[in-house]
């Protein structure tokens, strides 16, 4: 049988980043949070792990899921924002480092149209990174 494969949502907190699954028809939910990105992700792996160990020590069927990280765009710009200026984001995905600034910060939401050209700016820019061959 095909495991169903789930969104893992990673956003922003008050506490650092948390990750929660999307609305889906299991018995069971499952939550992370950590003050990076990746303690978060870590979080949230043993969080499944310790879901799974429940279900096995309750004999209850446990439904495994495979399961992918989305960052919602202003997580993703936080996260970032370390190595890429605003204006260097402008310059990969074509989007006003002004509206950037507004989505880093929450003061707007992008559209999906404008979440679309964040993505495949950054994922174009990421595989002309992984071309690239040093002498």
């Amino acid at each position: 049988m095909k495991q169903k494969k789930v969104k893992v949502f990673i956003e922003k907190s008050s506490y650092g980043y948390s990750a929660y699954m999307e609305d889906v028809p299991l018995s069971y939910n499952v939550i992370g949070e950590g003050r990076t990105v990746e303690e978060t992700i870590e979080d949230f792996s043993k969080s499944y792990e310790g879901m799974r160990e429940y279900y096995k020590l309750h004999g209850k069927h446990f439904e495994e899921v495979l399961y992918e990280f989305y960052y919602d765009t202003a997580s993703f710009l936080q996260e970032y924002s370390k190595a890429f200026s605003l204006a260097g984001l402008e310059r990969i995905t074509g989007v006003n480092q002004t509206q950037l600034g507004h989505y880093l910060h929450g003061r707007r939401k992008p559209t999906k149209k404008t979440i679309d050209k964040i993505q495949k700016g950054v994922q174009e820019f990421a595989h002309n990174l992984t071309a690239v061959r040093f002498a």
